[in-house]
């Protein structure tokens, strides 16, 4: 009997290779990483229908595709469309957040539709994305074209432009070209947004500058109080002269908290005032003082000594006669009579304002910094007691600071009341009150820092507006968007130079991703080169 193999069947012929069809291939290049197709495969196309499984390529192949070409360009566009979709889906969550969370059960604006590429989320959006992905191609550009002109094949070139080699050779070449990409953010309508993404970036660009000149040893003889806290004075100044005198150029939320937080200073209505009676609103109040300062400080005339007297008032400050015509009769400054219309002692007011204000702050920023300190639950872990009493601490002085700051600015009007006459400063003196207020910043000389640049922030885009409203100075078309690429540049030329200069690993490690370098901190990195370069020495010294 013939066995089973007496006739074999002829070995099977090779398949043809699969094809990849290039709109899939380059779909899947410029929107998933090999190493992520390899995931996606894994756990989810080998569960799919065969029509599935067939129709894609195998990981091997998409790896091999990936790895015979330059993946750089492919992973810039990866990244700017995971920035574009990560801020498109963030914006529109924090909008349906703020509709039917945050402002549920008030009357809301009817928002005027417009089309998806007028939308503010969306060109926000794009013009992130587009400027990691510029900056990242500029970057590369300019390294390339640095390091092709340091090449003995350029040398002709060298000799010929000079200054043009000399610019493009230069260290910073790559840093500065890169930033060009900042002109991205016009893609984003001129708004209040887009104004303070600038002064943040200029500012903080500013901040590494400084902290670089300081590792450099500029300021190796300063004296122990110097420091940051020193600019508070001077914001806290403008802030309080702006807030008074130019509110429309004052942010409307620092404005909000410092009304809440100043019990005694702006009266409330009563409870048992009559509802039919006009009584003037906590901007009326502030109005008011301005409207004082401009008439040079009115003496107060009280109703009760001088009943006989009708109008007691100017007539521009009529609306503030329910608070100044039961005052106390032996009140002589106006301005006293609106901000303590019951008690007579103008220092009794500011210590009550202090012992009424602090209690309430205490827990505000407890709260605050509590929350801060959750991501640094190990360290509580290890050691409560210290770093309990650190969070204790920190949050009593910024308590002090903040409450001192704005009773001493409130205190200031009645001071400059006593000690200055009348047409002396009459409007300034909003200023010098502010800056008496901002030297409380001295108590939060070591930890403050964050909190000293952003009122400079506000201040930057506070004065800005004063400016262009008194006519200082002119608006200059697209300004915000020049302040944000000069800012840019300075950023990326510190972080060239000396990326310690950039506190925070969070951020040096973002600025690595902005540039293609992935997500590596250059400074740990430096430190550990220096690690192994001097390990090395030393074995080399004993051999």
């Amino acid at each position: 009997m013939a066995s089973a193999d007496a006739y074999p069947s002829p070995p099977p012929s090779p398949q043809p290779p699969t094809k990849i069809d290039p709109v899939l291939r380059n779909a899947l290049r410029y929107t998933i990483s090999a190493k992520e197709y390899k995931t996606l495969h894994q756990y989810l196309i080998t569960r799919s229908p065969r029509v599935v499984r067939t129709s894609v390529p195998q990981p091997p192949k998409l790896d091999a595709i990936v790895h015979n070409r330059d993946d750089y360009n492919a992973a810039a566009v990866r990244a700017s469309l995971r920035v574009f979709v990560a801020s498109q889906t963030g914006l529109k969550t924090w909008d349906l957040f703020t509709t039917h969370v945050l402002q549920r059960g008030r009357p809301q604006k009817q928002k005027l539709k417009t089309s998806i590429f007028k939308s503010p989320n969306f060109r926000l959006s794009l013009s992130l994305s587009l400027i990691l992905l510029l900056h990242r191609l500029l970057h590369r550009f300019f390294s390339r074209l640095r390091s092709n002109l340091l090449t003995r094949d350029a040398a002709p070139f060298r000799r010929r432009n000079p200054r043009v080699s000399k610019t493009l050779t230069s260290r910073i070449a790559p840093a500065i070209g890169a930033s060009l990409a900042g002109f991205a953010l016009g893609v984003y309508p001129g708004d209040q947004l887009r104004i303070t993404i600038a002064i943040y970036v200029a500012t903080r660009a500013a901040e590494f500058a400084y902290n670089a000149l300081e590792n450099d040893g500029w300021f190796k003889d300063k004296p122990w109080w110097w420091g940051s806290w020193m600019l508070m004075p001077l914001a806290a100044g403008q802030l309080l002269h702006a807030f008074v005198l130019d509110r429309d150029c004052f942010p409307e939320a620092y404005g909000n908290f410092i009304m809440k937080s100043t019990p005694n200073y702006v009266q409330r209505r009563p409870p048992s005032y009559p509802d039919s009676l006009p009584w003037p609103t906590t901007n009326g109040i502030v109005d008011s003082l301005a409207e004082m300062a401009k008439l040079n400080w009115p003496p107060f005339v009280s109703p009760i000594l001088f009943p006989n007297i009708s109008n007691t008032l100017p007539p521009t400050l009529t609306p503030i006669s329910p608070i100044t015509s039961p005052a106390h009769p032996s009140i002589r400054s106006l301005s006293c009579a609106v901000l303590h219309p019951s008690d007579p002692s103008c220092l009794r007011t500011n210590i009550t304002f202090h012992l009424t204000a602090f209690p309430a702050l205490v827990k505000f920023f407890a709260l605050i910094f509590s929350v801060f300190a959750l991501p640094r639950y190990k360290s509580f872990i290890d050691g409560p007691t210290k770093e309990l009493n650190a969070l204790a601490k920190r949050i009593l002085l910024m308590t002090a600071f903040i409450t001192g700051s704005i009773g001493t600015s409130w205190g200031s009007i009645c001071l400059f009341q006593q000690l200055l006459p009348r047409t002396f400063l009459s409007t300034q003196r909003f200023f010098w009150g502010g800056f008496l207020g901002g030297l409380w910043g001295f108590l939060e000389r070591k930890n403050g820092r964050g909190t000293f640049l952003m009122s400079v922030r506000l201040s930057i885009d506070s004065l800005w507006k004063v400016g262009v409203k008194r006519g200082w100075w002119k608006g200059v078309k697209n300004g915000d968007v020049w302040v944000f690429v000069a800012g840019m540049m300075l950023l990326n030329v510190v972080y060239e130079v000396d990326p310690k200069a950039v506190s925070g690993g969070v951020l040096r490690k973002g600025i690595g991703m902005l540039r293609g370098d992935g997500w590596v901190d250059r400074a740990a990195a430096g430190v550990e080169r220096k690690t192994e370069r001097g390990t090395e020495g030393e074995v080399i010294g004993k051999a």
